[in-house]
């Protein structure tokens, strides 16, 4: 997600890599998204993706190495200009598609979000991956017809394509002033446990 309304973003490249300690790489998880996936603000090990690494380590009888390749101020256009690269590095079995909060939040055409995302989503299954989509909502002053229309365009793509929609990575966060950054846009560390949870139910499926 945008940093500030009115200030440049920092582009940090996040990369979390990890297995099980001592054991061979069975399966790869990649995860394309913004600061909402890229630990803006808090320590990278706070992180739900950091976190979702911890958790498929304790529960999967599969091994799993997740690469984190969110970057904060990220957008479609550029999630969908380093995809080929970062799925021939990885090659992933699963891509955690994250992104579209900065399109939303610069009043950017739908129209062109959802020729970004499919395209991605193409990218990836070409490439025999698996993807789950990660939705998100943007505030209620970009007017209904936006808002409306932006989320509609997971929704539509999730329909399309026939993949797993996370319907919004931020429910029971956003709301919470208190698992919320001073910025009103990045979820705390205390709130990342909880948009784990929020993919979780949707991922597992997938292992």
């Amino acid at each position: 997600m945008i940093a500030m309304l009115f200030r440049k973003p920092l582009l940090v490249l996040c990369l979390y890599l990890s297995a099980y300690p001592g054991s061979g790489i069975a399966a790869t998880l990649l995860v394309m998204g913004d600061s909402l996936s890229s630990a803006y603000g808090i320590k990278l090990e706070q992180g739900w993706v950091a976190l979702l690494q911890a958790r498929l380590n304790e529960k999967s009888e599969q091994h799993w190495r997740v690469i984190n390749a969110s970057i904060s101020g990220e957008t479609s256009n550029g999630g969908k200009t380093r995809l080929p690269a970062a799925l021939k590095e990885a090659k992933p079995d699963i891509v955690l598609l994250g992104l579209g909060s900065n399109d939303g939040l610069m009043g950017r055409p739908l129209r062109n979000l959802k020729i970004n995302l499919n395209d991605m989503v193409e990218m990836a299954r070409s490439q025999d991956a698996k993807v789950l989509l990660l939705g998100n909502l943007i505030p209620p002053n970009y007017g209904s017809a936006y808002t409306g229309g932006f989320a509609k365009v997971y929704t539509d793509i999730s329909s399309e394509e026939g993949i797993s929609l996370v319907p919004f990575l931020l429910e029971g966060v956003a709301t919470d002033f208190d698992l919320m950054q001073n910025d009103g846009l990045h979820p705390t560390a205390e709130a990342q446990p909880q948009i784990l949870d929020n993919v979780w139910p949707y991922l597992e499926p997938m292992l």
